[in-house]
């Protein structure tokens, strides 16, 4: 189906706004009346802009106070009314949004709503216009779709219908089935958002809230379900309140807008992209760095061995059991300093994998290679993380590791580490929800529940998403920053092991230092948990934290950060799906009075 955004879901003035969206796929857009009026083009230079772009202009928006009101008010709102069809002429909009009446002056009277849109429908089709009449969530007197299509019916004239918006019909909690008895005809355009479950009151909510399509906890692919089944043929169109988007550049904004939409098709059964090849564990975990010393010196504590180096790159291959890190001293690692820059995802099938990823529109990004070197797309995360689909040492197909020649080293301690838990992703402020409809569309991670934790900085939000074994895990995270000369919000990769006190211990007699936990934490978990003889004790000694649910418990401790990385140590007891997060508080304000090493 064509697809449509408002201009007031993207930042910026209209003609970013325009561009944005045409450079994102877009084929029209809604242009919201406020960004017209603060526009320097004309309507005709709008029009034309949006020609040369390839956008059709599919909705001018809003009209509001406009039905049910006295006569001397109506008459007043025509002359209005007229004006503006005018200007939509100039501007080539053929489709007017009316919002239902929340002036104090509004009458609740449904015979008056009908007779007075009548005549505004009559106004507007002689200037060719058509006009779409919505229920507004907090509308004075109608604020329900099926109320909104009573007074449409009754004023029963063919250049009037509804505008069906998800959020004001969604929040309401109105039961989107009845939209079917609509004719498809009638529902003139459909408006789309999503938005998280919240307490509060709607207009707040609209105006603040509003999320794309997947991003929040409304079922808008049911709703858009019952639209189709109407017959609706218009635009799939976004109408997005957001303060975050709002704030964000445009064009990053524009295409993860877009993203929603095609995701969106294709649960409703609309469209048949390439299906998602969800990632089965994570091959490696590749960080740059400018100086390899001190984060040689933690891999060693850890028992991992330096095992080979590409033959043509600065990047060396350091192992323990499953778990691979690649370190990189290429240029990027000294302009960007220390920090995980890509990670290696075990896929069935590497090229569907990139498929899917350039059908949802993430950027298949360019890879220097030798002709010897094995093919290995690479797509980027919204974060700007590297994403590489891998095949490792399987026979059919080329396998990454091949690239590397072995070199000679020494048996590494007994570390404990089998694999990679779980990676820890930091997220700019302005991407987080963007990266979980990323990490979920592209990749097929279902994702769990976000959660908030308190640092000395605010509040951490974070949510994690994994595939169905648990043998993909990314934390998302996102939180107000440290400062400049805390090296910013640290990422960190856990590392699995199946008994934390004995590696603790042989990580710290290597020379690794662990972060210190203080003594109140341990005193109030002596508190919370009845725990084996001595378990409390190592805990205390090492800066071991617990956590406990129903399925089971979690150990995990932590390394000092270098740059913007540090290691866990963690030990998962089968069951336990979760990550600590009630040590998360703890653990942050530990990391604040300790500078990381650089």
């Amino acid at each position: 189906m064509r697809t449509s955004i408002a201009t007031v879901s993207l930042s910026g003035a209209l003609t970013e706004k325009l561009t944005a969206a045409a450079r994102a796929g877009f084929d029209g857009v809604e242009i919201f009346e406020n960004d017209l009026l603060a526009s320097p083009l004309t309507p005709e230079e709008v029009r034309a802009r949006c020609a040369d772009l390839g956008l059709s202009i599919d909705l001018y928006q809003p009209m509001r106070d406009i039905e049910a009101v006295p006569a001397e008010e109506f008459r007043r709102n025509l002359r209005r009314a007229e004006h503006k069809f005018r200007l939509m002429e100039r501007l080539g909009a053929d489709t007017v949004l009316v919002c239902s009446s929340v002036s104090p002056l509004a009458e609740d009277d449904d015979a008056l709503a009908a007779f007075q849109l009548r005549r505004l429908a009559e106004l507007a089709e002689g200037f060719g216009i058509r006009v779409a009449y919505e229920a507004l969530a907090w509308g004075r007197h109608v604020s329900t779709y099926d109320h909104a299509w009573r007074i449409v019916e009754a004023a029963d004239h063919p250049a009037l219908g509804t505008c069906l918006d998800s959020f004001h019909i969604l929040a309401r909690g109105s039961d989107p089935k009845g939209i079917e008895d609509i004719p498809g005809e009638k529902i003139f355009f459909l408006q789309l958002a999503d938005a998280p479950l919240m307490a509060m009151d709607v207009l707040q909510w609209s105006r603040h809230y509003r999320c794309f399509p997947g991003q929040g906890g409304f079922d808008v692919a049911g709703l858009v379900g019952h639209v189709m089944r109407a017959g609706y043929e218009g635009p799939l169109s976004l109408e997005v309140f957001n303060d975050v988007f709002r704030q964000a550049e445009a064009g990053p904004t524009a295409v993860d807008a877009l993203r929603s939409l095609l995701v969106l098709q294709e649960s409703v059964g609309l469209t048949e992209p390439p299906a998602p090849v969800v990632p089965t564990g994570v091959a490696f975990a590749e960080l740059v760095t400018p100086d390899v010393e001190p984060l040689s010196e933690i891999l060693e504590a850890l028992g991992f061995a330096r095992t080979a180096r590409h033959r043509s790159k600065p990047v060396d291959l350091w192992q323990q059991g499953e778990a691979r890190l690649l370190l990189n001293t290429g240029p990027a690692a000294r302009r960007d300093g220390t920090q995980l820059a890509a990670v290696g995802l075990e896929s069935p099938d590497p090229a569907g994998a990139t498929r899917r990823a350039e059908a949802l529109l993430a950027p298949v990004l360019p890879r220097r290679r030798a002709p010897e070197d094995a093919p290995l797309d690479a797509v980027a995360a919204p974060d700007g993380t590297e994403l590489f689909f891998c095949a490792t040492d399987r026979p059919e197909l080329p396998s990454w590791t091949g690239d590397f020649e072995p070199v000679a080293h020494k048996s590494p301690i007994a570390g404990g580490v089998h694999r990679i838990d779980h990676l820890a992703l930091t997220q700019p402020w302005h991407q987080f929800d963007e990266a979980a409809l990323f990490h979920h569309s592209v990749l097929g991670l279902g994702a769990q529940e976000s959660v908030d934790v308190a640092d000395p900085y605010g509040l951490l939000r974070s949510r994690a998403v994994t595939n169905a074994d648990g043998s993909v895990r990314i934390a998302l995270g996102v939180g107000a920053a440290p400062s400049a000369d805390e090296g910013g919000r640290a990422q960190h990769i856990a590392l699995a092991t199946g008994d934390i006190v004995t590696a603790a211990r042989r990580f710290r007699d290597a020379g690794g230092r662990l972060l210190p936990i203080p003594a109140n934490y341990y005193d109030d978990l002596a508190a919370k948990y009845e725990l084996a003889d001595g378990e409390l004790e190592a805990y205390r000694e090492l800066g071991i934290l617990y956590d406990r649910d129903a399925d089971g418990a979690f150990r995990h401790c932590y390394t000092e950060t270098i740059g913007r990385l540090f290691f866990e140590l963690v030990q998962r007891d089968a069951g336990y799906r979760g990550y600590g997060a009630q040590n998360a508080p703890v653990r942050l304000a530990a990391q604040h009075v300790r500078r990381p090493v650089r």
